[in-house]
C-alpha cells in the first residue's frame, strides 16, 4: 500500500528534521561559509543581502512550522489529560475538553480551584492533610 505524503506529513517530517542537532550544525556551517566568503565578495551589499534574505525566509517559514508542531502537541496533551480525567475515579468529567470553553466559564473553574487550593493550604497550616478524593 502506498503511503500518502500530504502537507501534514510534510510539516511533521520537516519539523522533525529541523529539530535535529545535525540541522543546527548545518545552519552554523552555512553561516561560517557566508562569513568566510565575506572578503571574497568585498563584504558587499549583495553579500549581506544573501544572508539577510535567507534568514528572513527561513524565519518566516519556521514560525508556521513551529505553530503547527505546537498545535499538534497541545492537542495530543489535551487528549491524554482528558483520558486521565475520564478514567480516574472521583475526577470531574466536567473538566473534559475544558480548553474549548469561553473565558467566563474558564474563570469560574479557575476561581473554584483557587478556592480549593486556598482551603487546602489553610488546612495544611492547621495540621490536616491536603490529599483527598472528591465525592463523585
Amino acid at each position: 500500500m502506498a503511503k500518502t505524503f500530504g502537507y501534514k506529513a510534510l510539516a511533521k517530517a520537516v519539523s522533525r528534521w529541523c529539530g535535529r542537532p545535525s540541522t543546527f550544525f548545518l545552519a552554523v556551517g552555512v553561516i561560517a561559509v557566508w562569513i568566510v566568503t565575506g572578503p571574497i565578495f568585498g563584504f558587499s551589499d549583495t553579500w549581506q543581502l544573501v544572508i539577510n534574505t535567507g534568514t528572513t525566509i527561513v524565519t518566516f517559514l519556521m514560525v508556521f512550522l513551529i505553530q503547527n508542531t505546537q498545535n499538534r502537541d497541545t492537542q495530543a496533551i489535551q487528549l491524554k489529560l482528558d483520558e486521565l480525567i475520564r478514567s480516574t475515579k472521583g475526577a470531574h468529567n466536567a473538566l473534559l475538553d475544558l480548553e474549548e470553553l469561553d473565558e467566563a466559564a474558564l474563570e469560574q473553574f479557575r476561581a473554584r480551584y483557587e478556592a480549593l487550593a486556598r482551603d487546602s493550604r489553610l488546612g495544611v497550616a492547621a495540621g490536616r492533610s491536603d490529599t483527598d478524593t472528591p465525592d463523585p
